[in-house]
């Protein structure tokens, strides 16, 4: 079948979608939840096929691999999402007009939402997971690399849809080539937005070659500044952790910028990331500071690259400023507005920090590894939005929504 068709399927399912009651869909979720458990085997037999492709070396395996206790978290987060309220016909306003016009706003489907990603077969539950919840129409474009995964994933899916006779067309995945990205990319009339999920290259890709409205999600260049009143066992936790508990996500840290007057606990606050075998790359007062405790196998002099730079590896840059305005204006400069940390004691810093950085999240003394739609409670994402329109961080179910107004009279009419 042609693409094309593919995507007249979607918009005609979309239709019917959204008039499945509520407690259907839940059905649907929590029996997709359990047949995920239930076909483990399989899934991790498809997922080494994939892994057989990649070099474990590159930075992407890390989100390519499932495991028992990742697909069990999949199914968890499924079930999170069974249990969430719906916001679908949610009011939003209500009002009589002198007329005698009754309006109301409700929340309603945005319809047909392609997301195209990466190697992270993962993003094929959760998108589905959120879609269906919506009332929307999950058109999926994922990567070659997690081709198997997500054919395995998809055929789990469909087979618990077709078990509640509910047409197959509301999750669709594309094939993995260049020329399905581009057949979605301009998909106008059919599929109503695209969001993608992955590189920085992607992402700029799509945004520049679509001709259907984009939602920019996923790059992170992410910093932590520790100011000169930082407390530095805080700091050492708070650091290790943005770093190293996973990174090959997008909250991952990437720079640590650090006060010149606290240069001294360099060392100490670093020192967990040994543990790990953190790569860094230190501009040259702080590369001076740490050039005698930090081993120098993974002590690098910073170059110009190494700042504005997702590693999505264990390498880390350090910066070296002066005060809380030439952090802010480093992270101006080079953020892509994703998520952003400091560690202080100071009041007056914390509140100019949280109110002066422009990302879609902001943190005071707790680690950027919080960027999360689990962890925000919305009981999954379908990516961080670092954009202003429509959404920004973590999209949730409410973030999937659009809305429309709904006008009931008794036969008014409009005068000139």
């Amino acid at each position: 079948m042609e693409l094309k068709e593919l995507f007249k399927n979607a918009a005609n399912a979309s239709r019917s979608l959204g008039l499945l009651a509520a407690e259907k869909i839940n059905t649907v979720l929590r029996d997709l939840a359990d047949e995920a458990i239930k076909q483990t085997p399989i899934l991790l037999i498809e997922n080494e096929k994939d892994l057989e492709r990649m070099s474990k070396e590159d930075p992407r395996y890390d989100r390519l691999r499932l495991t028992e206790k990742r697909i069990q978290d999949i199914a968890n987060d499924i079930r999170n999402v069974a249990g969430l309220e719906s916001p679908l016909n949610e009011t939003l306003v209500e009002k009589t007009l002198d007329n005698g016009l009754v309006l109301k706003k409700i929340r309603v489907p945005v319809g047909v939402i392609g997301v195209i990603y990466e190697a992270r077969p993962n993003v094929t539950f959760d998108v589905f997971s959120l879609c269906i919840k919506t009332g929307n129409v999950a058109v999926l474009k994922g990567g070659s690399d997690a081709a198997f995964s997500n054919e395995a994933i998809i055929s789990l899916i469909h087979k618990v849809l077709k078990a509640h006779n509910i047409d197959t067309s509301v999750a669709l995945l594309l094939p993995s080539d260049r020329t399905a990205t581009e057949s979605l990319l301009n998909a106008t009339g059919l599929v109503d937005v695209i969001i993608p999920r992955g590189s920085q290259q992607l992402i700029d890709f799509v945004r520049k070659n679509a001709k259907v409205p984009v939602i920019e999600t996923g790059a992170g260049i992410v910093h932590t500044y520790f100011d000169e009143s930082g407390d530095v066992e805080k700091g050492r936790a708070i650091i290790n952790n943005a770093k190293t508990r996973r990174v090959s996500v997008c909250n991952a840290l990437d720079c640590l910028i650090i006060h010149k007057a606290r240069l001294g606990d360099l060392s100490a606050l670093i020192e967990p990331l040994t543990s790990a075998n953190v790569e860094i790359f230190a501009d040259k007062p702080s590369y001076n500071a740490i050039k005698n405790s930090y081993p120098s196998s993974l002590l690098k002099p910073a170059d110009e690259e190494h700042f504005g730079t997702e590693f999505l590896d264990y390498k880390m840059s350090i910066k070296t400023v002066e005060n809380l305005d030439e952090a802010l204006d480093h992270i101006s400069r080079y953020s892509s507005k994703h998520s952003e940390a400091i560690i202080s004691e100071s009041e007056n810093n914390i509140e100019t920090f949280l109110n002066t950085v422009d990302a879609a999240a902001v943190y005071a003394n707790t680690s950027t590894a919080f960027t999360d739609g689990a962890q925000f409670g919305l009981g999954a994402e379908i990516g961080i939005s670092t954009q202003k329109l429509h959404a920004r961080g973590p999209m949730g179910l409410e973030e999937l929504t659009s809305y429309k107004w709904i006008v009931r009279g008794e036969g008014q009419v409009r005068g000139n």
